[in-house]
């Protein structure tokens, strides 16, 4: 998994509330397992007409946004069904850190597992980051995960919360996977024991 360390790049904002997980990835999409190819369809409903033609007003759209690697969301961003295809297809957009209000628990856990930072702040301090965000390009923000500080592109410092144990798998590169190679050895120290205690196994 890739690390987060420190991320600064341009900031799009979509103050929708209620954007569940089949809204970021419709379920048409869902037969593959492969990780990649996935941000082509981001938001698709949203996204694209009928006929497969961009729709000019969606924020991703926008010349300005379309290179956005931070996501300044509406209340209760990621709910819907636990698919972690969700997670997939913003990380292949370019999306590395979704910020807002309240992120549906599955969402929010499968976020860390998949290189993505996201961040719970309150409504003030979102608003402010979406009014930052609503000034284009020119308007970059730094997410700095060690220090745990948003910098707004005008210098205005925001903390931010996050778990230990999630920060460092993050600053890592460590996913599920990974946590568990590290445990190789003693896997194989395990594994070698119980074939000597128990042969019928």
């Amino acid at each position: 998994m890739e690390k987060f360390e420190k991320l600064t790049g341009i900031a799009a904002p979509m103050p929708l509330i209620n954007i569940d997980t089949d809204m970021i990835i419709p379920k048409v999409f869902l037969k593959t397992i492969n990780r990649t190819g996935l941000g082509v369809n981001l938001f698709a409903e949203m996204r694209y007409n009928n006929d497969g033609s961009e729709k000019a007003d969606f924020v991703l759209n926008n010349p300005a946004y379309r290179d956005a690697e931070i996501l300044i969301a509406g209340d209760n961003f990621g709910c819907g069904s636990s698919r972690e295809h969700a997670p997939w297809a913003i990380k292949d957009f370019g999306i590395r850190c979704v910020i807002s209000t309240s992120l549906a628990d599955i969402f929010f856990s499968n976020c860390f597992k998949n290189g993505i930072l996201p961040i719970i702040l309150p409504k003030e301090q979102v608003d402010m980051l979406m009014g930052d965000a609503g000034n284009g390009a020119n308007a970059r923000m730094t997410v700095d995960l060690e220090a745990q500080e948003i910098t707004m592109s005008d210098g205005t410092v925001v903390p931010f919360d996050v778990d230990a144990f999630k920060k460092q798998c993050l600053l890592e590169g460590l996913d599920d996977i990974s946590l568990t190679l590290a445990k190789e050895a003693a896997i194989d120290s395990f594994e070698s024991a119980a074939a000597i205690s128990r042969p019928w196994v």
